[in-house]
């Protein structure tokens, strides 16, 4: 079921911030009121698909701090494993240089309340519990707005990476809504017309297609 319009699920974990420091007790309450939230998920550490998106949203972080906007990435491997990733050159397939919170799921609740563990827990015939698909998160994205509403989830499988200028593209999106209290058409981006919810405003913007 979707989150989109309720409040992002509440979690304390340990994360890894500034690229060098696992601190335990971390939190995205610490942000409400203040600051949009852009929540992302990744499968795996040491992957190959993960660190191009980890590093986008590096290369793109002066960008959603300018919207003041916090991207935290959170996948279901430790702190220890996120770290030992950070201090790994690029060029040896690491995401050094990366300096937004990475969380560590794991026990796997963020990932089950928010609804993107790759599977579930179950019980075979002999009352064993088994987990049936990868126990690892899918690559979620979430946009959370400073009240701690989710505006906005994207769910890919595996193999699919996501486009973090679409997620800026977004992100402005909702800012717009909320300043001017207009609707964003199809392929809206900052500095283009919105419109009204009303008939005269939606005629007025298709006549010019």
């Amino acid at each position: 079921m979707s989150l989109v319009n309720k409040p992002a699920p509440r979690f304390t974990a340990g994360a890894v911030i500034n690229g060098e420091e696992i601190v335990d007790g971390f939190s995205l309450e610490q942000y409400i009121g203040k600051k949009y939230v852009i929540f992302y998920f990744y499968p795996k550490d040491f992957t190959f698909v993960c660190p191009t998106e980890i590093l986008a949203f590096q290369e793109k972080l002066a960008e959603f701090e300018k919207r003041d906007a916090i991207v935290v990435g959170c996948s279901t491997d430790t702190e220890e494993t996120h770290l030992a990733w950070l201090n790994t050159p690029k060029d040896q397939g690491g995401i050094q240089g990366v300096t937004y919170p990475i969380v560590a799921d794991t026990a796997k609740t963020i990932a089950t309340n928010f609804g993107i563990l790759g599977g579930e827990y179950d019980y075979d015939e002999e009352g064993n519990l088994i987990f049936n698909g990868a126990p690892i998160a899918l690559r979620a994205t979430f946009l959370i707005d400073k009240e701690g509403i989710i505006r906005h989830e994207t769910v890919n499988n595996f193999p699919l990476g996501r486009n973090v200028d679409e997620t800026l593209r977004l992100l402005d999106a909702q800012r717009h809504v909320e300043k001017y209290g207009e609707v964003c058409p199809a392929g809206w981006s900052e500095g283009k017309e919105a419109m009204q919810e009303s008939r005269e405003s939606v005629a007025s913007y298709l006549s010019k297609l």
